[in-house]
């Protein structure tokens, strides 16, 4: 039997999933509402409150781990429990809980999250803002723009050394700073705060729990308003989709300064009364090693990458047997987010999983943003099917309204934000009149006749554009089936050719292979995507492999992982122009009609 064979009649791990359940409502014009009815719990309705019922449950078992050195540093849940109350009385006597937020500069870790939950517990929100606005060379207009929209009591950082540039902005002059470490004359030692007498929580499922602030890929970010209620309940909607006793691992790198990695992940595990083990990797060449060191140690029941990051590790667990054994030992389900899965990188992931253990192992995905919880939609079956969003989670309803030939996705659920801080006008706006968010996203079937198949990413409808003749693009759609084609030559794309004759590529290439090697696979890829395409707008007309990775520091790839299209188009301006250069450069590849 050849190993395609395999991989399609291999059995699945049990995913442990909850039966899937879908209402189907048509509308007249072509509208559909979907519902999911599942019942999910509604026990815990503020940030802290499945803190305190898992330190009276299981006081032992670690919340967090962290690397220290060569070993980990952990917290269980009593311990984290009663340190946090006694964060919430050191912040009450030193005069810092507001209503306004705490601004928190700081990665992932565990006094990130103590006193994260600590000030949460007293009705003061924290504001997370991606690390890099605060490090050394930082650009610090997105800092005082945070800081304008934000309007912080406070402010967190776990190392006043390392963050001296973010601290010493004008913006932030005059505020209370607490610092776990390298503490300068006038701040607050974190220590200090830990000696004080404990307060009980007081914070209600109404309260301001975090704000978030938005990726800003259409305008500057704004604040999105994430309530205790809408947090504790979209994890308990997650939770819903598994019928499973036992509290799940995790080991992530998703920062905590956007809703995946500080909802979905951070407090989806506290939910669940599980463990999350801090990964201080990054899915590039230069920082993947640390995730691998991490998976060599510590065997996930569940992990989430994006896509650069599940490219990196297929090649290694195809080249070492030792990890592949540890991964695959008891991991039931792989999801990833951010942008497409390539189906080739995920059928090698599964051959792998097959020859270690001889299971297939589930893949999910899903959809949302920050507004919505951010959970919205995943894939909770068993499947191994790439480009999928999924279908409603338990208790939320999708309004699919006809727009411009396609379905417009809309959400409503006690997950979705009341709005934006101080922008009442935003916040009417972003609400239809039937109180669903508008995402701005489309969606389609896989197949229109059983919506119980789920649904597939349609597309950004304010990303598309047109050609120089008119003819409409979809760049959702096609940068994902471009990717798809190539396979993992590739780790992204940026689609470009507004007012052009025909659509081009900048592909970012695997660091792990070589040039000659990825350009080959560029070009028979989209010659077999080509061949599948109807239309101008749905074919490449050029692509060129880029020489440097995404921009961190300048935001091309977010913290998230993935690829900030607009922003990218206008960084990597002169690629652009070379891409659609008359006569056509020597490294430009060409695709005829």
């Amino acid at each position: 039997m050849d190993a395609e064979a395999r991989t399609l009649t291999a059995p699945f791990r049990d995913p442990r999933y909850a039966p899937a359940r879908l209402e189907v409502e048509r509308r007249p014009g072509g509208e559909l509402r979907l519902t999911n009815p599942t019942p999910f719990s509604t026990r815990f309705q503020t940030m802290t409150a499945a803190l305190a019922h898992w330190a009276d449950a299981a006081p032992d078992r670690v919340w967090l781990a962290e690397r220290s050195g060569a070993g980990w540093r952990t917290v269980g849940y009593a311990e984290a429990w009663s340190r946090i109350q006694a964060l919430a009385g050191g912040l009450r006597e030193a005069g810092l809980v507001s209503r306004r937020p705490l601004l928190i500069l700081a990665h992932n870790g565990l006094d990130h999250a103590l006193v994260a939950y600590a000030a949460m517990s007293q009705g003061m929100p924290v504001a997370p803002v991606s690390p890099q606005y605060g490090l050394a060379g930082a650009n610090l207009a997105r800092l005082t723009h945070a800081c304008q929209v934000l309007q912080p009591a406070a402010v967190y950082t776990e190392d006043a050394a390392r963050f001296a540039d973010g601290l010493g902005c004008e913006a932030l002059a005059g505020l209370p700073v607490i610092a776990a470490t390298n503490a300068r004359p006038g701040d607050i030692p974190l220590e200090r705060l830990q000696g004080a007498a404990p307060a009980a929580p007081s914070a209600t499922p109404q309260d301001h729990a975090k704000y978030l602030l938005t990726s800003g890929s259409t305008g500057l970010p704004k604040a999105v308003i994430c309530t205790h209620r809408g947090v504790a309940l979209n994890s308990a909607q997650i939770a819903a989709c598994f019928d499973d006793p036992d509290p799940p691992a995790l080991l992530n790198s998703a920062p905590w300064s956007h809703s995946l990695g500080a909802n979905s992940i951070l407090h989806y595990t506290t939910t669940r009364g599980g463990t999350l083990w801090i990964d201080a990797g990054q899915p590039t060449a230069a920082r993947f090693g640390e995730t691998l060191r991490n998976l060599r140690e510590v065997a996930p029941t569940y992990m989430n990458m994006v896509p650069a990051g599940w490219m990196l590790l297929v090649d290694e667990l195809e080249r070492d047997e030792a990890l592949a054994r540890t991964f695959f030992s008891r991991v039931r389900v792989l999801q990833y987010g951010g942008a497409a899965l390539g189906q080739a990188v995920a059928d090698r992931i599964q051959a792998v999983a097959i020859a270690t253990v001889g299971e297939r192992i589930s893949f999910a995905s899903g959809y949302g943003a920050t507004e919505t919880g951010p959970t919205a939609c995943n894939v909770h079956w068993p499947n191994d099917r790439m480009g999928l969003i999924g279908l409603p989670v338990p208790g939320t309803s999708v309004r699919l309204v006809p727009e411009a030939g396609k379905l417009e996705f809309r959400v409503k659920g006690p997950q979705v934000t009341p709005g934006y801080l101080g922008r009442p006008d935003l916040s009417d706006r972003a609400f239809d009149d039937e109180g669903y968010y508008v995402l701005g996203d489309a969606a389609r079937f896989v197949d229109p006749a059983d919506p119980a198949r789920g649904m597939i990413f349609d597309g950004r409808l304010s990303e598309n554009f047109k050609l120089a003749s008119g003819t409409f693009v979809g760049v959702g759609e096609l940068r994902i089936g471009a990717i798809g084609a190539i396979g993992s030559a590739v780790t992204d794309a940026v689609v470009c050719g507004e007012g052009e004759a025909g659509v081009g590529l900048l592909l970012y290439p695997n660091p792990n292979m070589g040039r000659a090697e990825v350009e080959a696979a560029v070009r028979s890829g989209l010659a077999r995507f080509n061949a599948a395409a109807k239309g101008a707008g749905a074919r490449i007309a050029r692509a060129a492999v880029l020489d440097t990775p995404p921009d961190a520091e300048h935001g091309e790839i977010t913290d998230k992982g993935y690829i900030a299209q607009a922003l990218a188009r206008r960084l990597r301006a002169d690629a652009v122009k070379r891409l659609f250069a008359t006569p056509c450069p020597q490294d430009v590849m060409e695709f005829q009609p």
